[in-house]
């Protein structure tokens, strides 16, 4: 019996300090996450996955590879930036015009043109259209 009493003791000596060690080195601390924080960090992650994609299109990496930056050396540009300046350039890639617009400005340009030539038609100053009568 004497034998197990030691050991007991040896063990006892080693395993309570580590316990205590351990107890106390992973406290964690408990705070309450406002929900603007929770936005915020949503939004910062939102906008660095929108920047990943618009440099990962096939349009966009043509014209890097031609100004001289590779697509790996861009993602690591992005990777490096603040949340502040991936809002900021997630920001400006949603203000950039989309491609479409140019046919409706062309379509828009097209009926004024028509539109005027009608007008002045019709007041007497031109004769463009003949399906219109003028009083002579």
């Amino acid at each position: 019996m004497p034998f197990s009493k030691t050991f007991a003791k040896a063990v006892a000596l080693v395993v309570i300090p580590a316990f205590f060690g351990c107890v106390t080195a992973q406290s964690a601390a408990a705070a309450m996450v406002s929900t603007a924080r929770v936005v915020e960090a949503s939004a910062h992650s939102d906008a660095r996955a929108k920047v990943h994609a618009f440099i990962a299109r096939a349009d966009v990496q043509d014209v890097m590879t031609s100004w001289g930056v590779s697509p790996e050396e861009a993602g690591a540009r992005v990777a490096a930036l603040t949340d502040q300046e991936v809002s900021d350039l997630a920001a400006r890639i949603d203000a950039m015009p989309a491609g479409g617009n140019v046919v409706g400005i062309v379509v828009g340009a097209i009926l004024f043109v028509f539109l005027v030539l009608l007008l002045t038609d019709l007041l007497g100053l031109t004769d463009v259209f003949p399906f219109i009568k003028k009083k002579r």
